[in-house]
């Protein structure tokens, strides 16, 4: 009954549109109430939740991302990467997947890549016969590589409920991120192999070395904050508030984009959307908590291993059930449903925790671009002034090559591994 009442009430509340964060909260409040636990205990939970030092990353890294925004660096990375490959056939395609595994390096999240590169890019690739669902439909799903690569909000939330290192998980997911980009890639070039495309005109030595030379601060960013995670100089915490002290710089004395006046909003830009994602992880700690408490995690990880217990069976079922998910949910709030069912599954087959979140985060990426919830389809939409529907008949390839990535990062556990076991902290 309980399973009933906490996964109906949700889901109930999610298909009448009830924000996610709210939908958590009332859910878990119900399953509280029917499990006779006082309401008076909500506030220490969702405490518990939100007061972890690994947790800091989140509105740093939020801020980040918009300062970066403010100060065009996405711009200038646009067109560092069109005067290398845009005059080349599938050039502009080449870019998006570059600048939005760039840009991801800085933001960490997926609409803000697609809010940051989709506005340049889509009027780009529509100017040279891509049409606006096409280029609509492969910024949305480039920019759900902000997921993988890192820095990653969502790592840093899995970290925090599994307990794993953020850095580990940094380092685990640059290989898989570009896999996934070049997934996309060629899901793009194979979906416009029978377009006419007008090709832009080459640049010269020159103009490629003026517009290194303009995009360079920008290029540094990542090298910044990964470098200084991987040499130990600061911890993923520290490297977020680092980043948001160096675009800062960058945005107000170097490109000077960024005046003392657009402070104001930058701040209220970076709580609010710090505030949607913290509400959310807020309430998910009270629904993971009632979920644990009540045995139904227990009850349903039995259950799973009860269908099988080979590894390569448990791990599709798995892929199957966060894609769909991902149809739904935000990573956030998926992993604080769905980690208490799938954690101790994953410790029974022996599964490597640090490459169960790098898959598992490749789904959520993927669902960004699913419908009826994909978020990233809904901010490309509104910026290439198409419909649902348009985009939504584009987004095939994308979703194809992106679960064909998905399985090799899942079955290939060292292409997650590598990297983290070469030493990343």
């Amino acid at each position: 009954m309980m399973t009933l009442i906490l996964f109906g009430f949700f889901f109930l509340l999610v298909i009448l549109n009830v924000p996610i964060g709210v939908s958590l909260g009332l859910a878990a409040s119900i399953g509280l109430i029917y499990a006779d636990f006082p309401l008076s205990i909500i506030p220490g939970i969702m405490y518990s939740g939100t007061g972890k030092f690994a947790l800091l990353a989140i509105p740093f890294f939020i801020m980040a991302g918009v300062i970066m925004d403010h100060a065009s660096i996405s711009k200038r990375l646009i067109d560092f990467a069109q005067a290398l490959v845009g005059h080349r056939k599938g050039g502009l395609v080449f870019v998006v997947v570059m600048v939005a595994c760039f840009f991801a390096a800085i933001s960490g999240s997926g609409p803000a890549t697609v809010a940051a590169i989709g506005p340049i890019l889509i009027p780009a690739m529509s100017e040279v016969g891509y049409g606006k669902a096409m280029p609509s439909a492969l910024v949305s799903a480039a920019g759900a590589i902000g997921i993988i690569i890192p820095p990653s909000i969502a790592f840093v939330v899995y970290a925090s409920i599994t307990d794993v290192s953020v850095g580990k998980l940094f380092s685990a997911g640059i290989i898989p991120g570009i896999l996934v980009g070049m997934a996309y890639y060629y899901g793009a070039i194979w979906d416009t192999r029978h377009d006419t495309i007008a090709l832009r005109p080459k640049m010269n030595i020159q103009q490629r070395m003026a517009a290194f030379k303009d995009a360079v601060w920008g290029l540094l960013t990542p090298v910044i904050i990964l470098g200084g995670i991987y040499a130990g100089i600061f911890i993923p915490t520290e490297a977020a508030g680092v980043a948001v002290v160096y675009g800062l710089f960058v945005g107000m004395f170097i490109y000077k984009e960024i005046k003392i006046k657009d402070l104001k909003d930058i701040f209220i830009e970076s709580a609010i959307s710090s505030a949607t994602v913290m509400l959310i992880v807020a309430a998910a700690a009270v629904y993971a908590w009632i979920l644990t408490t009540s045995s139904v995690a227990k009850e349903l990880s039995e259950g799973m291993l009860s269908i099988s217990t080979n590894p390569y069976v448990i791990l599709f079922l798995i892929n199957i059930i966060f894609l769909i998910a991902g149809c739904f949910l935000d990573a956030n709030s998926a992993f604080y449903i769905l980690l208490p069912i799938i954690v101790p599954v994953l410790k029974v087959i022996h599964c490597d925790l640090i490459h169960a979140g790098v898959f598992l985060t490749v789904n959520m990426a993927i669902g960004q671009i699913t419908p009826p919830v994909g978020v990233n389809l809904y901010v490309g939409c509104n910026i290439g002034h198409v419909s649902v529907t348009d985009i939504c008949k584009r987004i095939g390839p994308y979703l194809i090559s992106g679960i064909i990535a998905l399985f090799l990062i899942t079955y290939i556990p060292q292409l997650s591994l590598f990297l983290p076991n070469l030493g990343g902290k």
